[in-house]
Formats: C-alpha cells, structure tokens, sequence
C-alpha cells in the first residue's frame, strides 16, 4: 500500500494513505491489521482524511514494512469487524446532529416569526401527547414535565422558551441514542463469537481439526463438552445440555438432541452433539447478542436503577414546588422557571451513559464486561479468589519431561496423551498438544469415544483396552490404577515443582508428563495493588497438590490457599464467603471453575481458557497480564465515583437554577436553557475516560 508519513515523534507516527477517501470497510480493514500487528501497541484509521496514527514499539522499520505489505484484498480479517462496525453509526449520527442545528439555524434566519409560531406548535403536539399519554397511565414522569412546560410557554405566548426547550429536549434525546447505541455496539462486538478451529466430521467419520473459516453450509462440525457451538445448525446425532444463556437469557440449560437447532454462542455443559451448519455468517450471533443487551436489565446497576426511580419519584415535587411557587408569588414567569428545571432528565442521561462508557473503555484494555451491575459489583468487592493454573501461573504451561513408567518410549507415551487432549480446552492438554507438535509427533484418531470427567480428567478405549489420562485422584483412587513395583523409585523421584499428569493403558501407570506451570512474573506486585485498593483478602484454589500449591501461594502472597480441591468445593467456599457478607470476585480459566463463577458475585474469565467458563462469566479478561484485573478495580472504582460526583452536581446546580428562577434572577428561557446545556454537558462528560 502506498502511504506518506505526515508526522512522527518517537514511537509514534501519523500516515496518509495514498486515496483521496477511504470506505468505511477499507478503514475497519486496515485498523483491524495494525492493531494485530505484534509491533504496533496502538492504531486508528480516520476514515474522512485517509490517515492512521499509529503507536508502537521496537523497530520502526518493521512498522513501515508491515504498512507497505498491506493489501485490502489479502487481509485476514473477520466478516464481523467489518459487518458490524461503527464508523457507519457515528457518521449517522454526525449528520443528524448536524442537520438539527442547521434546520434551526435557518428556521431562525429565513422564517417569519408568524410561520415559526405555528412550526413550534405543530411540533410541541408530539411532547405534549407523549405526556398525556404517561398522564392516562396514571404516571408521573419527566414527559409530564416536559409536556407541561411547553404547553405553558405557548400558551403564555413564549414561542422561543418552547422552541429552545423542543430543540434542547432533542438535542438530547439524539445524543442519549448515539451514545447508547455505540456503547451497545461496542460492547456486542467484544461478545460476539470469535471460534478459529472446530472439530469437523469428515466422509468417513473422522474428526478433524480445522479452521472454522473452511468450513460451509451442510458440513457436520462435532460439538464436545465445555466448547462453545461455532455455527447455528441442526442436531445430527448425539444429546447434549446447552447453555443458551448469552441469548436467551435462561439460566438453566436446554436438552437437545437430534433434529433440535441450536445456536452460535451457546454452550455445550454436558454431553457431546454433532451437528449440520444452516448458517455461516456471524452477523446472526451479533444481533442476537445486541438484541439481548437492549432487553435485558442486566446492564443495569444498582446505580442506575436508582436513579431512573429517584427521578420519576422527583417528578411530583416538581410539579408541586411550581404550583407552591405561584400560590405564594402569584407570579407565572418565576413558577415557570421551576418547572423548566427538574433533576430527572440529566439523571436519567447520565447514569446509563456513563455506565454504558466504562464497559466501552475497560473493552480498550482488553476486558468485556456483560453489564454495569458487575462493574459496581468489582468496586465493593472486598474478596478475591484466584483458580492457580492459567490464571495466578501463565495461560501456557509447558512439558517439561514425559517419564515411562512401561516398555514404550516417552515419545510414543507423549502421542497417545496428545491424542487424547486435543479434543478437550484446557491449559495442560494445551501443553501436551502443543509439545507433541513440536516434537513432529503425529497423533492421528486412535481411541473410540473420548470422555471427559470435569476436574479429574478423561477416559477412552484404545483398541478396546482401558486408557485413562488426568490427575492422581483420578487415576489411583477412582480408577484403582496401580504402579509397577519396580517403578515405584522412579515415581517417588519425580519433581515437586511441577504440575503432573498421570497417562494410565489397561489398569496401570504408563507415564507421568511434568508440566511446567510458571508464576505469572506480575502476580505478586498485582496481588499487593489489590490489596491497596480496597481488596481485603485474597484466597488460591487450586486442584494441584498441596506442596505445589503451597510454593505458589508464598511466591504470590495470597492470604488463604486450598489444595485438591474440587469444582463444587470451590463453589461452596465461594458461597460461604458470601454469607458471611463479603462481596466475592472468582478468576478462572477452566470447566471446573464454571461453577465458581457462577456463584461469585462477579465471575471472571481468563479469554484463554474454556469457552463455557467465558460464556458463564461476567467479565472476560485477556490472558496477557493479571494487571487488566486492577485496572478493572480501578475503572470500577473510577465509575462509581464518576456516578457519585454526578449526583453531587445535578441536585446542586438545578437546586441552584430553581432559586435563582424563583427570586428572579433568572427568566424561565434562562433556566431552562441552562438546565438542557447542563444536562448535555454532564452526559458528554460522562461519556469521557476514566483512567
């Protein structure tokens, strides 16, 4: 691609490309890969003047041949970014802003003010009808106010006062949709579905892994447990429970089975279906997803809630403070310059848009938030508790070693437990998977069905003879496997320092893989900002052994650890922090961890890890650094004050206006001029970022 560098500082520059304009497509292409270009740490494409700014680090040369190998035709990017971007929405918007203020600066220049007049009255009919109509519902909400006001004002022969109140009213009402509408967006694209590789059925009945961007209309994609359905399609074969939660908003799973639909983005909690794709295309998945979010109450906080029901209760004294004013002054102009101010309106703006603006900016950092409850949920959290592997340790464990414990060669041991851990999304099968890949090793379908039991491990034929693969629980004491005694010194040897996984042929113990799970090197310094900013204790579970578990938990400097435990013991700790009155995060990455998270007052997922701990989740973080937790908190924090300090304001400064209106000081067109920039001022603010 053609481009001229139009300005640079270090580690920054800004180009033009060579086009006098970009499409909106060809500017979500192009921003899509500078930010995934690994040099580049920053990237925004302005679509109107064709130029990108660009942040980076390292070689500044890599960053201009990475920019001149571009091409529009060969990028590889989701359908989904482009589909759904946007640029198209806030273009919209720009010109109906844009079209408003125009309209009235002409209506003012050009109309009589006889024409203006009946204008203003034909377009006050809609106010006015839309407070009758709250009126017959035996309601008292803001559009009673707003109808009243304007309704006064033309009567009292005021046509600007109820000209500038419509066009304010407006005004807002444009910006409240615009920022409601982009914060939806946003937050629906960070949702929406994102599989690369699905398990595809071929001719003769062999699972294959491939990219979900081969496969078509009719192909039969096996759906395991734990993994998330990539395609709306129909059951083929197999029975399952999926949860259809993200959609649907049911909370307990649904049977299917064969001829059943199901959807992209639910997931399978038990069992395993294959199934006949019907629809390709993610955009279905995206509006399911946006329809859900304007739906549900879900994204509503605590905050929120009260301020849209402190408003409508503010509403009558409203009404009562401008008939008290005139009973006592017998002065219409001052009781009108109450009713021009109420509290409702910049409540009613503010608190959801800044609500909707933090869960936009914590997707910036690479955090999804499913809804502002969570976020004030994180700001009065007082309990953290960390699953260790994938989380607390890094997303990607490593083998270390593969230890026979049989006649076969570590190599051929490494193949079988490959083969078995490649159907299954979990950090350590990972970590077999991807050193048998290393090693060239081809693990080609060997087993019959392959079964897995949630924290222990999984279980299979291989030529009609027992294997099993999973943890020292599961292997010696629900399996009864045993050790060749003239291995017994090799296994007591093995090292302590790592996480073990157990690979069991007919009964007895064939290898021991040693898997490295190294401290995250932030952990520590994380912990002890959480503890700083108002994190009172911080517990580790893990399924680990106890001495594996205990060297961790004093490297990282939790309060409280617990080794071997179980996905129910999880949850029932969790549950019992809570009825001790602590507010309780939960971090996981795993199938175990989903029923901890669900039963946290905040769940959150590592984006690394198990589809069904994403989907259950209600907050998902990148797996790059366990800094994104605090900054989390921060932003949590950061909100509620941000919510705090706007009630502050509006109950002060419209109190002011309503004094200032009633000792006349101020004329009503006044205040209610002051009132509506007040109200769009504090919702732009709120629209800012936080950090």
């Amino acid at each position: 691609m053609k481009f001229t560098i139009k300005h640079e500082t270090k580690k920054r520059m800004r180009i033009h490309v060579a086009t006098k304009r970009m499409t909106f497509e060809q500017a979500d292409i192009l921003e899509y890969y500078l930010s995934n270009q690994i040099n580049i740490t920053f990237a925004k494409v302005y679509d109107r003047t064709a130029d990108a700014v660009i942040e980076y680090v390292g070689n500044r040369a890599d960053v201009i041949t990475a920019v001149r190998t571009f091409h529009y035709e060969t990028a590889d990017v989701p359908c989904e970014v482009v589909e759904n971007s946007g640029r198209a929405l806030n273009a919209y918007y720009q010109e109906k802003i844009a079209g408003r203020l125009m309209g009235r600066v002409l209506r003012r220049l050009i109309l009589p003010m006889d024409i203006r007049k009946i204008f203003i009255t034909i377009k006050s009919m809609k106010y006015i009808y839309a407070g009758l109509k709250t009126l017959a519902k035996k309601k008292l909400e803001v559009s009673v106010l707003d109808a009243v006001a304007i309704a006064v004002s033309i009567l009292r022969g005021d046509f600007s006062t109820a000209g500038s109140v419509m066009f304010l009213l407006g005004l807002g009402d444009i910006l409240e949709e615009w920022t409601h509408k982009r914060s939806v967006d946003d937050l629906a694209r960070s949702m929406a579905l994102g599989v690369e590789k699905v398990w595809m059925l071929s001719d003769d009945n062999r699972e294959v892994l491939v990219s979900s961007k081969n496969v078509e209309v009719g192909d039969k994609v096996v759906v395991h447990m734990g993994n998330i359905v990539p395609f709306d399609g129909v059951v083929v074969s197999g029975e399952a429970m999926i949860n259809q939660a993200s959609l649907t908003g049911e909370s307990m799973p649904v049977r299917k089975y064969q001829d059943s639909v199901v959807y992209a983005g639910t997931v399978n909690d038990e069992g395993e279906i294959t199934i006949r794709v019907t629809e390709k295309g993610g955009s279905s998945r995206y509006e399911k997803i946006v329809t859900m979010i304007e739906e549900t109450e879900k994204l509503k906080s605590n905050a929120e809630s009260k301020a849209n029901h402190l408003a409508d209760k503010l509403v009558p004294y409203t009404l009562a403070g401008t008939a008290l004013t005139y009973l006592l002054t017998r002065n219409a102009t001052k009781a009108i310059a109450v009713l021009m101010v109420d509290f409702s309106c910049a409540l009613k703006l503010s608190m959801p848009i800044a609500v909707l603006s933090a869960i936009r900016e914590a997707s910036m950092h690479h955090i999804t938030v499913k809804g502002g409850k969570f976020m004030e949920a994180v700001s009065e959290a007082d309990t953290i508790v960390f699953d260790k592997t994938g989380t607390l340790t890094k997303a990607q464990p490593t083998v270390k070693d593969v230890v026979s414990f049989c006649d076969k060669e570590p190599k051929e041991l490494l193949r079988i437990a490959a083969c078995l851990e490649e159907h299954f999304p979990h950090s350590m099968a990972k970590a077999v998977t991807k050193k048998a890949e290393q090693e060239g090793l081809e693990h080609d379908e060997m087993h019959s069905k392959v079964n897995y039991i949630v924290a222990h491990g999984i279980s299979t034929t291989i030529e009609d003879k027992p294997a099993i693969i999973g943890s020292y629980h599961f292997v010696f004491e629900d399996e009864k496997c045993e050790i060749d005694p003239g291995y017994q010194e090799r296994f007591d040897a093995l090292p302590e320092e790592c996480s073990l996984l157990y690979l069991a042929l007919e009964g007895k113990l064939a290898a021991v893989i040693c898997i490295e799970d190294p401290v995250r090197e932030e952990a520590d310094a994380v912990l002890n900002s959480l503890k700083k900013v108002g994190i009172k204790k911080v517990v580790m579970m893990t399924g680990d052994s106890y001495k594996t578990a205990k060297a961790i938990a004093k490297r990282v400097g939790v309060d409280e650890f617990y080794a071997e435990v179980l996905p129910e013991d999880k949850a029932r700790f969790v549950e019992k922090e809570k009825e001790l009155g602590h507010k309780v995060i939960m971090i996981g990455d795993g199938i175990n961890d989903s029923p901890a998270l669900s039963a946290a007052d905040v769940g959150i997922a590592i984006s690394d890890g198990a589809q069904i701990a994403r989907e259950i989740a209600d907050i998902t973080v990148s797996a790059d650094s366990l800094y994104e937790i605090l900054t989390l908190k921060v932003l949590s924090d950061c909100l509620m004050k941000r919510i705090r300090r706007n009630y502050r304001f509006i109950v002060g400064f419209n109190t002011a206006l309503i004094g200032l209106g009633v000792t006349g000081v101020f004329q009503p067109t006044t205040s209610a001029l002051l009132h509506n920039v007040s109200t769009i001022g504090i919702a732009l603010d709120s629209t800012k970022n936080m950090l």
